[in-house]
């Protein structure tokens, strides 16, 4: 993340966006597939590491093979010309609300505490020297003598698909494909995004 002023002179939170150039792999349609859709793929990838079905379906396209692919159904009619058309940041406008979505961040098995915040014993009193951080009682006895499912434990945490809605765009840089988002994106930095209009 980083920070920029704007005409009042506040200064704004934001996160720096590359956003394209991505390519028209395929356009889906509700007569052929049910449903009315474009599918984007987004930054180059070695042709070796791309298996055959793949390369098949970039060479319909005419195009290099990429790492990554989305499918967007909010999609104006004027940008489903044809396979291989390449399209930039010039489909957004500043001031314009969107969603963007990602994996966030991954954070690895985790304990209670960090993971649903819970607050441990505290004071290290009544003979409990070990037990700080620990969940505590994990349900009854006899009946129904198993744990109910969605109990808050210890696990895995992050590395989860989140959406962040409604983000005002700030500034675009067509020439570098950058959007200029206010506020905070899920993932770390390098990671992808899908970006689509605010609904």
């Amino acid at each position: 993340m980083t920070s920029i002023y704007d005409e009042s002179g506040k200064n704004m939170a934001c996160t720096v966006i590359q956003a394209g150039p991505c390519v028209v792999t395929q356009i889906l349609t509700k007569e052929r597939d049910g449903y009315d859709a474009i599918q984007l793929a987004f930054d180059d990838l070695d042709e070796r590491k791309v298996n055959k079905p793949m390369r098949g379906h970039f060479a319909k396209a005419g195009i290099t093979p990429k790492r990554i692919m989305a499918e967007f159904t909010r999609f104006e009619a004027g940008h489903r010309k044809s396979f291989g058309e390449v399209i930039g940041v010039e489909v957004f406008t500043v001031g314009e609300f969107i969603d963007v979505s990602g994996l966030s961040k991954g954070k690895g098995f985790q304990g209670v505490v960090r993971r649903h915040n819970f607050h441990g014993v505290g004071d290290a009193t009544h003979g409990q020297h070990n037990r700080l951080r620990a969940p505590g009682s994990l349900g009854a006895s006899s009946y129904p003598s198993r744990v109910f499912p969605g109990m808050r434990m210890a696990g895995h945490m992050g590395n989860k698909k989140v959406k962040m809605i409604n983000l005002k765009i700030l500034r675009i840089i067509p020439e570098n494909n950058i959007i200029v988002v206010k506020g905070s994106v899920p993932g770390a930095n390098g990671s992808y995004l899908k970006l689509e209009r605010w609904s």
